[in-house]
């Protein structure tokens, strides 16, 4: 008997209640480095929004302490561009859009756990 334990990254749901899809492969995207916005007991930054970067957004994130622009290899980090998707921190999206510079996001690839944050009709309004 194998005691294999299914992943429990396999069974994630997304804001709308369905199964979480996939945010960006290219570059490789998430917490597990998985291309999904999966989370789980390590993942303390809540890695769950998955964001549409636009050059506001990473300037905001830079000037607040995250930058996302600068490669770091150590840590497979290529660094992003605008229009990448990247699975951002859901405090670090809040923050942004407290300050008008959230940057739209692909509804079926958040977690659901940013439903504990934010409203369902704010999602909608970012919604790409």
């Amino acid at each position: 008997m194998s005691s294999h334990h299914p992943d429990p990254k396999l069974n994630q749901r997304n804001v709308l209640g369905t199964a979480l899809a996939s945010c960006c492969f290219d570059p490789i995207t998430g917490y597990y480095r998985n291309g999904f916005c999966h989370t789980g007991p390590q993942d303390i930054g809540q890695h769950t929004v998955c964001a549409k970067m636009t050059s506001e957004f990473l300037s905001f994130s830079a000037k607040t302490g995250n930058d996302l622009i600068t490669p770091v290899p150590e840590f497979g980090f290529p660094g992003l561009k605008p229009g990448d998707y990247w699975c951002i921190c859901a405090l670090r999206w809040l923050d942004a859009l407290d300050h008008d510079m959230a940057p739209k996001i692909k509804l079926e690839a958040c977690h659901e756990s940013l439903l504990e944050l934010v409203d369902m009709e704010t999602l909608n309004k970012y919604a790409l």
